[in-house]
């Protein structure tokens, strides 16, 4: 540093760093630091020329042992994953025999990767969801090696930048690289109510996806599929987000209200803390102030459409139990 200076020395051990290799954040947990680092200094991976052998992210083809948590269950097992530029795609096995198939053959397509290590309880803890029928899928796995499991992510963002070449060919690596992978924008637990605005509140795990203008909630934060999804417009297609101090308060303990108004439905939602109350209000603003897209038109109409069947099932359920309740008095009179 002293001889060459900060700027030479990036011209040497930065001068070769593919587009879609994630570059960490100060804020970034400790494993993307700490093999970055290692990945300059150490390994010397970014100084050009040819590698032998060939770094595994650059392959094309990447296929290992990672810990998965089970989908019911808190266990996690060694499960093989594969991974497949060719086929654009991620395969993992439940058995190590390979002969009786995959679990699971997930497209590339809507795959994404995040980091996770509070949430999984592990310093190499990461998330990957993906598209299943109308659902989110998410998959909870890590590796005791923090190098192994950094490998793996920049291995999926190879992928998933090559899909994305394919798909936007005229796309540029300013326009693409951003879509490759993304973080949550926001986390946590909040309470919610029902449609209706009589049901009790019970606590949920929220997480905001912005690049898909997504508000996921789950009954835990480690569930691997979500119990609803609430698409976020913008403010001039009625889309809506404020504190509300709600009228019903049956069986919420959390007094920090959000009231979050789509053209379908009226959200409403208690935080435990002010804090947490703000920092909601300010992540959902950013995705309302952010202009859709024609893709984002896309999501509304099926967002719409979930909103819509889980609508259709909470007054079937409200009308099944009401007519319980007349039933139940019914048979006290008689």
């Amino acid at each position: 540093m002293k001889s060459a200076g900060n700027c030479k020395a990036r011209s040497v051990y930065e001068k070769d760093v593919p587009p879609f290799y994630y570059r960490p954040k100060e804020t970034d947990c400790s494993a993307l630091r700490e093999q970055w680092i290692r990945a300059k200094y150490q390994r010397m991976e970014f100084t050009g020329g040819t590698k032998y052998p060939p770094l595994a992210y650059t392959t094309g083809m990447f296929e290992g042992m990672l810990l998965k948590k089970g989908r019911d269950n808190k266990t996690y097992q060694n499960r093989k994953f594969v991974l497949s530029e060719r086929e654009f795609t991620l395969t993992y096995y439940n058995k190590e025999d390979e002969s009786k198939g995959p679990k699971a053959v997930i497209s590339i397509k809507d795959l994404n990767a995040t980091f996770q290590p509070q949430k999984i309880d592990h310093p190499n803890g990461l998330q990957i969801t993906y598209q299943k029928d109308d659902h989110t899928r998410n998959l909870f796995v890590y590796h005791e090696s923090s190098e192994e499991i950094v490998a793996w992510y920049n291995a999926i963002r190879a992928v998933r930048y090559a899909y994305l070449k394919t798909a936007y060919p005229t796309g540029s690596d300013e326009e693409l690289v951003p879509k490759i992978t993304r973080n949550f924008l926001k986390e946590g637990y909040m309470e919610k109510t029902g449609p209706l605005q009589k049901e009790p509140f019970k606590r949920r795990w929220f997480s905001l996806d912005s690049q898909n203008r997504k508000l996921f909630y789950f009954k835990n934060q480690l569930d691997a599929e979500e119990l609803g999804v609430v698409f976020i417009g913008t403010e001039s297609n009625g889309y809506s987000v404020k504190t509300c101090a709600p009228k019903n308060t049956r069986g919420n303990k959390w007094k920090f209200g959000i009231k979050m108004e789509t053209p379908e439905r009226l959200f409403v939602l208690m935080c435990e803390q002010e804090r947490e109350q703000k920092e909601w209000i300010e992540a959902l603003k950013k995705v309302l102030a952010r202009p859709m897209s024609p893709q984002d038109i896309t999501g509304e109409k099926k967002g719409f459409k979930m909103i819509k069947m889980c609508l259709h099932r909470t007054v079937q359920c409200s009308l099944v139990v009401e007519w319980i309740s007349w039933m139940d008095v019914a048979v006290c009179c008689v």
